[in-house]
């Protein structure tokens, strides 16, 4: 393969003007970028191109023609024998062998039928009987597959031939890209208040309508990739290019991405390609008789902790087979984008498990794994490639829910250090966007506390109707519910995250059905149904959340990182910052009020509250009054230029 020389990224010194304490390590930025240029180099000279090579959904796998022939391929090298099998030809294993090409290739095509009917009809079962080297015989999905469904009669899943005659036309255009990312983080099988797996269909007339309501400019759908383990959370995938289909068809799949546009909201599909489920008969697993083939061989293609295995990304068909994943999901279902799981695993030989202490070097040399490209804190995650960056929008803030949780765990409100709160939701690096959010599904699954639950517990269960006392557990845990939210929303990042649920208090856990809780439905749901009842207080908190989503939109600060904490005192439990023209002030304290307190603010003249925690219909007690007007005067406060109080 011929190497490209003149390798380094063009905006490099920009990068190390930043942060001049990554020149260091100035080679490896380098070598990352000249290694990249070489697989592209390699792509174009003897693949076709990256146009070609991400298609290869078109060329492996099942493709019909306007004929009605069926072309069959998949790449198994170390393979002695495919034969395809499946109900069109009564699953006889010796009347479609597939014939061994180069590179590891085999190929069938199937002539259509003597009425012109296709060979394999619509949505039946189709498998590929793979004999490896020594001799053994085991049924396979093909890796290529584009739906699958459970057995009736076995929890293994089938591959299914899906070619309906009647795919979805998509009449929306993707709606642009946001300045301010807002994202409702959601699951399609639990958005039913029922103990159920829901549908596609009921999340599209259903849910999308709250999201749009809310405010909410895009979601994120987990569990979409076919997973037979419904317990997984969409984390074990066994068919890459298959929809799930538990929730329904691709094509209600696609009416739902089409409603989603139609209502200002674009999607993303939380795609995990960290890992893959190792799974046999219906994943990928040791699909060519070896225990390599998509994945490392030995130790190196099995994840200690997951219990699942890694692909070997210098593979090029490996490339090939998820570049062409994402390609797939884009152009077939018009996904806008992606959420990218487990990037540390990817990242780290040692897969991100020892943990990070912010020295540089643990970022660089002999851990990272090149072939691939978080957690972390690896610097220049999300800056441009030409700056040396890797590329991506932006990082997840994981920092800022751990800070919460464990805040609410162990300390009483009087032990809470408005600084370290703060510095919490500002610490990122300089020109690396990240979405903020208070808490995220992670919160939700059992064995945690969302945020409602660690601040209202077991009286959520009794006191949350309006017709019921008002304790102070109760008014001190919608208080912070939605102050937690709007400094987070604030101050924390260039974007924000809301798992399902969460920003109306959802009382329960999230649980899916698992040997453990006897395969059980009745925590693996969402109950939207509470806040329709206008006797409960669940319909404070989604109304805040509404609202706040609405002002952003008004008022764009996301998108301005202009942030100016002025202060954050520790005895009062004050926090008061500026960001786009707004100050934002939070009054922490777990038992005083402030009259006249002054504020320090940059830019004189006239301030209104536009909005305020207490207000009634949030469920507060209305002790500001949102009628007066704020005039600044010159007199300078906490490093500001003006105040007010």
């Amino acid at each position: 393969m011929e190497e490209i020389t003149s390798l380094e990224p063009p905006k490099l010194e920009h990068f190390f003007s930043d942060d001049p304490y990554l020149r260091p390590f100035c080679d490896d930025f380098v070598a990352r970028y000249k290694q990249m240029q070489d697989i592209l180099h390699h792509i174009d000279q003897y693949m076709g191109g990256l146009e070609n090579f991400t298609r290869g959904y078109e060329y492996f796998g099942f493709n019909q023609s306007e004929d009605g022939s069926i072309t069959y391929r998949e790449w198994a090298p170390a393979a002695a024998n495919l034969a395809l099998i499946g109900d069109f030809n009564q699953w006889n294993r010796h009347s479609h062998q597939l014939k061994k090409k180069e590179y590891g290739v085999w190929e069938i095509v199937l002539q259509p039928n003597s009425d012109n009917t296709p060979a394999i009809p619509h949505a039946s079962i189709v498998k590929v009987e793979v004999t490896s080297f020594h001799g053994d015989k085991v049924d396979h999905i093909s890796p290529w597959i584009r739906y699958a469904a459970s057995s009736k009669n076995s929890t293994v899943y089938d591959g299914i031939y899906w070619q309906t005659a009647q795919p979805h036309v998509f009449k929306y255009p993707r709606p642009k890209k946001p300045l301010s990312l807002k994202v409702y983080e959601c699951h399609v099988g639990i958005s039913s208040p029922e103990p159920k797996v829901a549908s596609y269909n009921n999340f599209r007339e259903n849910i999308l309508p709250r999201i749009a309501d809310l405010g909410y400019n895009c979601i994120q759908m987990m569990a979409i990739m076919e997973h037979t383990y419904y317990a997984s959370f969409g984390y074990q995938v066994t068919n890459f290019f298959a929809a799930s289909s538990r929730y329904g068809t691709p094509e209600e799949l696609k009416l739902l991405i089409d409603t989603a546009h139609s209502l200002g909201i674009i999607v993303l599909l939380d795609l995990v390609h960290s890992h893959a489920s190792k799974n046999t008969l219906d994943g990928l697993n040791q699909f060519d008789g070896s225990d390599a083939c998509y994945f490392h061989s030995g130790p190196l293609g099995t994840h200690p902790q997951w219990d699942s295995r890694l692909f070997n990304y210098s593979s090029t068909e490996v490339r090939r087979f998820l570049l062409s994943n994402l390609r797939w999901y884009m152009d077939e279902y018009m996904f806008d984008g992606f959420r990218f799981d487990g990037i540390t695993s990817m990242l780290y030989r040692n897969h991100g498990m020892q943990g990070f202490s912010g020295n540089y070097e643990e970022y660089f040399g002999h851990n990272v794994d090149n072939d691939a490209i978080d957690v972390s804190g690896m610097p220049g995650m999300c800056r441009e490639v030409e700056y040396g960056g890797i590329g991506f929008d932006y990082r997840l803030a994981m920092a800022i829910p751990d800070m919460w949780i464990k805040m609410l765990k162990e300390e009483r409100d009087e032990e809470w250090k408005m600084g370290h709160i703060t510095h919490t939701l500002t610490n990122h690096r300089y020109k690396e966007k990240v979405i903020a959010y208070a808490e995220s599904h992670d919160q939700a699954l059992v064995g945690d506390k969302t945020i409602a639950f660690w601040l209202m517990d077991k009286d959520m269960y009794t006191n949350m109707s309006k017709l019921s006392e008002l304790t102070p557990i109760i008014e001190r845990g919608l208080a912070l519910h939605k102050m937690i939210r709007l400094v987070t929303f604030g101050l924390g990042g260039q974007g924000y995250l809301n798992f399902s649920g969460n920003e109306f208090g959802h009382p329960e856990w999230l649980d899916f059905p698992r040997v453990g809780n006897n395969e059980s439905y009745s925590f693996a749901r969402r109950q939207y149904n509470l806040i329709d009842d206008g006797l409960l207080r669940y319909q404070y908190l989604y109304q805040f959340d509404k609202e706040m989503m609405h002002l952003e939109d008004t008022y764009p600060w996301l998108s301005v990182d202009d942030k100016y904490v002025s202060c954050k005192h520790e005895d009062d439990k004050v926090i008061v910052f500026e960001r786009s023209g707004f100050i934002f002030c939070f009054n922490f304290h777990h038992h005083k009020s402030f009259s006249d307190y002054v504020i320090g603010i940059e830019n004189p003249g006239k301030y209104q509250i536009v909005l305020d925690t207490d207000q009634e219909k949030f469920g507060g007690q209305n002790r500001i009054n949102r009628n007066i007007d704020h005039f600044t005067s010159p007199k300078p406060w906490h490093n500001r230029q003006h105040s007010t109080q």
